[in-house]
């Protein structure tokens, strides 16, 4: 029985007195047309315990690899010994490579370590990052010393640029935010104060709550959204093209060119979009007073003065300025240390943005806790 295509074929040789044979002979590659193996295979009809596979190829690639693994496997499924004869030089061994059993395994299971072990490779592991973030915020405190005497190389520019994309470019989402906010903070209240009787006190429970706590966090918020995942993004993606390494090639520093001038921006930006916020606020709850309560704007105004002071104005620009500070820092971080695709920039944007909530309500409660046991 034989079976030959366009110079390919495959046959089973029968003589008495020797062993079954296989003979692979023509030209085992891409383009040439290949003999169906398991047709002649099946085909004949008792398969000895043993075959000798000849093969005398005149030219051959991956195909005749891939026929004789073909033959392994049919062999197996039948208990057949095979037997090479005349294998071309370097496709015995590299059948031995294909036959030789993973490691990978072996090296799973080797890697199976002990809680006491793992619980150590996690210290490590947050070591090494402590050690960078240190890095990073001395780098950082370096870069604004030198700017400070005057022998930093930010760009204005840039730091006009970032001026206007956190600040007038985030006013009509924080207005919007703002205004609900007071006008939810307002309707919450005023359920609770019309039992007593004491609906003018809306005004002095929105302007502190906008104040203090409200007005900087809401805008924290939406900046760490829309700002600090820009800031990742935009760092991951330098990085991705290796931008940052070709400015560190040229000896320009990527804190000073980067990293500074969006600091800065959102220093500036953040305490007036804070009391932007504030006023937006006190606003939305005297639309619930007004509408809903026939409370008039001068007993509105007057009431929401009365109750203020500087100092509660003081701490939610002091919250502004800590909230921007984390929101740099943590959208820079993660930036600069995205990986170099496109799924590692996805990745550090979105632990960027989860980074910089979770350290926002933290400092929040922190600041709120020792300002409560000052008694400010």
């Amino acid at each position: 029985m034989a079976k030959d295509l366009q110079g390919a074929a495959l046959r089973w040789l029968a003589e008495e007195g020797r062993p079954a044979r296989l003979r692979v002979d023509g030209a085992w590659t891409l383009q040439v047309g290949k003999p169906d193996l398991e047709a002649i295979w099946y085909g004949q009809r008792q398969v000895p315990d043993q075959v000798v596979v000849e093969v005398a190829v005149s030219a051959w690639d991956s195909s005749l690899l891939a026929l004789l693994r073909r033959l392994q496997r049919l062999a197996a499924a039948r208990q057949v010994e095979l037997r090479w004869q005349g294998l071309p030089e370097g496709v015995e061994r590299l059948l031995q490579m294909a036959a030789s059993p993973s490691t990978q395994p072996q090296a799973r299971r080797a890697l199976q370590l002990g809680p006491v072990a793992r619980l150590g490779l996690l210290l490590l592991v947050a070591l090494a990052s402590v050690s960078r973030a240190c890095r990073f915020l001395g780098e950082l405190v370096l870069a604004l010393g030198r700017q400070a005497a005057g022998r930093g190389r930010m760009r204005t520019g840039d730091f006009w640029l970032a001026l206007q994309q956190c600040g007038p470019g985030a006013l009509p989402i924080v207005a919007l935010i703002a205004m609900l906010v007071g006008l939810i903070l307002a309707f919450v209240g005023a359920a609770q104060l019309q039992v007593f009787g004491a609906q003018l006190y809306i005004a002095n429970m929105v302007a502190i709550g906008m104040t203090r706590e409200m007005g900087a966090l809401m805008t924290a918020v939406i900046m760490a959204g829309r700002t600090g995942a820009a800031y990742a993004a935009e760092l991951g993606s330098m990085q991705a093209n290796e931008e940052i390494d070709a400015l560190q090639t040229f000896g320009f520093p990527p804190l000073e060119f980067l990293v500074l001038p969006r600091l800065l921006a959102l220093l500036v930006a953040m305490p007036l979009l804070c009391a932007f916020a504030d006023g937006l606020g006190i606003l939305g709850g005297f639309v619930i007073g007004a509408g809903l309560f026939d409370i008039s704007a001068a007993q509105y105004l007057n009431q929401s003065l009365e109750m203020l002071s500087l100092a509660d104005f003081l701490l939610g620009i002091f919250k502004s300025l800590v909230f921007a500070v984390l929101i740099g820092l943590i959208g820079c971080r993660y930036g600069l240390a995205s990986g170099r695709n496109a799924q590692a920039v996805g990745q550090a944007t979105t632990r960027a943005v989860v980074s910089i909530i979770v350290a926002l309500v933290v400092s929040d409660a922190l600041i709120t806790l020792v300002c409560t046991r000052l008694g400010i």
